[in-house]
């Protein structure tokens, strides 16, 4: 089986979000299971020089947009056994952002065709083509379109993975002629039309043999118009064609044991833990106290995220409740300010971090008894894993991924890894905080749901096999 990634990021060369970890670890997981699996991203300015300094140059094309042709370098570099392709035009990636620019058509456009041009020029021919977000959403309309003719495509399936709805690539018409070579015949409700604009990810949910997302709850929501985000209806369609698949993480770069950040690595032992909160109150200016629970928040400051939540009770918490608070991230204005306010206002017990660093994230789930994570909708989310690595308690909203990795802790039976809260409701997400407090001074019912919390295991092996059966699936 021979798969081609295709995404816009991809650690360990360019991260923004959560994308990038996905074409990180999947396809180390999928060589593991045998499969011959390359990788394709943009080669972008702000890539470390130690890198830039690594890669080959391997071809040059000329890719067609619209009326012009523009060039297109192929640079390669093998990292870890798989072989990862840049695509390089300083015009279009020479910038100091991934994203966000008045072109961004264009340069994905360009970004789309670009590959396109390079699996004509290869010897090589991935049985899938494997496309992550909008970014890369025009790869199987450009397959089923201009290259349909190409006998070696013939065969060719596409499958394009969701990572998050809200983002779609939605652009004004006048791009599928001038950048694309389309004509009016392709603004259509089953090709790329919407709302009278063209929308990239709409062109990948009506072209792709398989659509799949990140989480099989997040699957079911976003075939509804709650979650749909005006795509509900494609994707009722194409039900028979849409699964959720739970990301994973790499347990052996996620390993408190080998974790080079803590100051006192562990395996299972709450004493050890303990030790990595007192170091952390310490270093923060908090009581240090191995007594009082400490909550901990990882996260980008922005509304999906639950916020709005937070703000609404927190003050009431931090009054009332013998608790700690620690959040590490960065985001919007009125959230940052709202946190750092929260500090001002409870310097003893509310340490604020308007930054991000890698180690001290892990610092922050070491630390950490409980992690809270009140998300509106969450596609996957990843910090409810790596809490759960560190062995602390996640608290989330019963949405997408979060449903489907944390179960609530049910005192009569023992069962559960975490706790939970459905409704969309600050003192719903109140009352279970203050229900994860209360058990954590249960000392025998917390050691058990630490036990549970050490059964939890979602790692890239076990998505990877799903993703096996998955392409198998499209060749029978």
């Amino acid at each position: 089986m021979k798969v081609l990634m295709v995404g816009s990021e991809c650690t360990p060369f360019i991260k923004t979000g959560g994308l990038a970890d996905v074409l990180g670890s999947l396809p180390q997981a999928l060589k593991s299971q045998g499969v011959d699996v390359r990788v394709v991203l943009p080669k972008y300015e702000n890539m470390d020089d130690e890198w830039k300094r690594q890669l080959i140059h391997e071809e040059e094309l000329t890719t067609p947009l619209g009326w012009r042709q523009q060039y297109a370098g192929v640079e390669y570099i093998e990292y870890e056994g798989i072989p990862v392709y840049f695509i390089d035009n300083e015009y279009y990636f020479k910038r100091s952002n991934l994203y966000g620019y008045d072109d961004e058509a264009e340069r994905f456009v360009f970004f789309n065709r670009s590959v396109m041009e390079m699996l004509v020029s290869w010897d090589w021919t991935p049985d899938v083509l494997h496309c992550h977000d909008w970014q890369t959403g025009l790869l199987p309309v450009f397959l089923h379109t201009h290259y349909k003719e190409v006998e070696k495509f013939q065969g060719m399936k596409t499958v394009f993975t969701i990572h998050n709805l809200k983002y779609q690539g939605i652009f004004a018409q006048s791009v599928l002629h001038d950048l694309m070579d389309f004509d009016e015949g392709m603004m259509r409700e089953d090709t790329l039309e919407f709302f009278g604009n063209i929308n990239f990810m709409k062109g990948a949910l009506n072209y792709a043999d398989f659509i799949t997302t990140v989480s099989e709850t997040y699957a079911e929501e976003i075939q509804t118009p709650y979650y749909g985000e005006n795509l509900d209806g494609v994707l009722r369609m194409r039900s028979n064609e849409l699964v959720g698949i739970v990301n994973g993480i790499d347990d052996q770069n996620y390993n408190p044991m080998k974790d080079d950040s803590l100051a006192f690595p562990y395996r299972s032992s709450l004493i050890k833990k303990a030790q990595n909160k007192m170091w952390i109150q310490e270093q923060l200016g908090l009581p240090v106290r191995k007594d009082v629970p400490m909550i901990g928040i990882v996260s980008r400051l922005v509304e999906q995220k639950g916020f709005d939540l937070i703000g609404r009770v927190i003050d009431e918490l931090l009054y009332h409740d013998d608790v700690q608070m620690v959040l590490l991230g960065t985001g919007e204005y009125q959230y940052e300010q709202m946190l750092q306010w929260v500090q001002d206002r409870h310097p003893t017990k509310m340490s604020t971090n308007i930054r991000f660093s890698e180690s001290f994230s892990r610092q922050v789930y070491a630390a950490s008894d409980l992690f809270l994570m009140p998300s509106r909708f969450e596609p996957c989310g990843i910090g409810q894993l790596i809490a759960l690595r560190y062995l602390s308690a996640p608290i989330v909203r019963e949405t997408g991924g979060l449903a489907d990795t944390v179960k609530a802790y049910d005192e009569k039976t023992g069962e559960g890894n975490g706790f939970t809260f459905a409704n969309y409701n600050a003192h719903d997400m109140l009352f279970t905080i203050r229900r994860a407090v209360e058990l954590y001074h249960e000392p025998a019912s917390w050691q058990n749901l630490i036990k549970n919390i050490c059964k939890s295991k979602f790692t890239w092996k076990d998505s990877a096999s799903q993703y096996m059966d998955l392409y198998r699936s499209m060749f029978e």
